[in-house]
């Protein structure tokens, strides 16, 4: 009988973790897959084209007409004309960099704190100097514009806030509901009286109570260091807040319905999340991406809460402004528990 070949225990061991591995599909989609479909992402996002032309606004005027043939002959400025107060309007609401008034000199209104800003202040200045025949033929006056719902901070708080809600609702569901199943908790509770639905509906309610406190910090936050206020409806701002964490919560419920390790529920969660953390809106704007992308991005959750509350703080929307936006929360909230309560599984 031939001698069995003995392999140094490395080799086993290292062959025996390379089996474990393929096994896992959770390791196999993380590990190759995902790094792809982020590179895609970000690729779509930055993708390389022609540099974005700035917009900039030209009030109304004797030399409106003047200035903006002279802005349209820049390669990197975009000028519209618009009454004086639509134009402020525009401003605040970061639509346009930088808005030119004044007759005979110009008047620069602006927001230093954004660099799209202080290029347009830069290209403007070069553009109109270039028509007057010969640089700094004229002096120009620069006034700073820093109303809320202009400055980044206005953009990123919104998108801060329901990216937390997403977070802490997945993760707070998620880990606890499997958890509860790893620890043959949920294999107890059959034997009780309690309904299914009993217990899923208790899971967002307690993510419910701590809603109020998640919030209300953040916002506290923001408004004493960086003077960030609702300036719509306080009670449509706390509607929004409940209809996002509920959602949330309904969709962390939906991915630990199946889930038996604290792994996979893991996996599920960042597969579900990464993607809207990139496409939502929450560092920067998702007109970035191509408009082919654009409804498949604002049917999302995060993207729905993210509009509707930068909506609410820095435009003062009222409910008939935000309400295709709450349409799709509500309708991922019936989705994620009504799916979680069909599938979902105590062992």
């Amino acid at each position: 009988m031939p001698e069995t070949q003995i392999r140094h225990p490395l080799v086993e061991l290292t062959l025996a973790r390379i089996k474990e591995f393929i096994r896992e599909p959770e390791a196999i989609f993380w590990v190759f897959a995902f790094p792809i479909l982020l590179t895609m992402a970000l690729g779509l996002a930055f993708r390389e084209k022609a540099p974005d032309k700035i917009l900039v606004g030209v009030a109304e005027g004797p030399m409106a007409k003047q200035r903006a043939a002279a802005l349209a002959k820049s390669p990197v400025l975009q000028p519209r004309v618009y009454p004086i107060a639509q134009g402020r309007e525009e401003l605040r609401r970061g639509k346009i960099s930088l808005l030119i008034e004044g007759d005979a000199t110009p008047v620069y209104r602006l927001d230093v704190t954004r660099p799209d800003a202080r290029t347009a202040r830069v290209e403007v200045d070069d553009a109109l100097q270039t028509a007057a025949g010969r640089r700094d033929v004229m002096k120009a006056k620069e006034e700073h514009v820093t109303e809320q719902g202009s400055r980044y901070i206005d953009f990123l708080v919104p998108g801060l806030l329901g990216m937390n809600l997403m977070g802490t609702g997945m993760w707070g569901i998620g880990f606890s509901v499997v958890n509860a199943r790893l620890r043959k908790l949920l294999k107890r509770l059959i034997a009780t009286p309690m309904r299914k639905s009993h217990y899923l509906l208790a899971q967002l309610l307690m993510r419910m109570a701590f809603l109020v406190l998640e919030v209300g910090i953040l916002i506290a936050f923001a408004w004493i260091f960086f003077g960030v206020r609702v300036r719509g409806s306080m009670l449509l701002f706390a509607l929004i807040c409940f209809l996002g964490g509920w959602a949330f919560a309904g969709i962390g419920l939906l991915v630990a319905s199946r889930a038996r390790t604290l792994e996979a529920v893991s996996g599920l969660i960042n597969f579900v999340m990464v993607p809207m953390w990139i496409c939502s809106g929450v560092f920067f704007s998702y007109e970035r991406f191509p408009d082919a992308a654009k409804p498949f991005i604002r049917a999302l959750p995060l993207t729905a809460l993210n509009d509707a509350l930068r909506g609410v703080m820095n435009d003062g929307f009222t409910l008939a402004g935000v309400a295709p936006q709450i349409g799709v929360l509500v309708a991922w909230s019936v989705v994620g528990y009504v799916l979680g309560l069909k599938i979902f599984r105590w062992q």
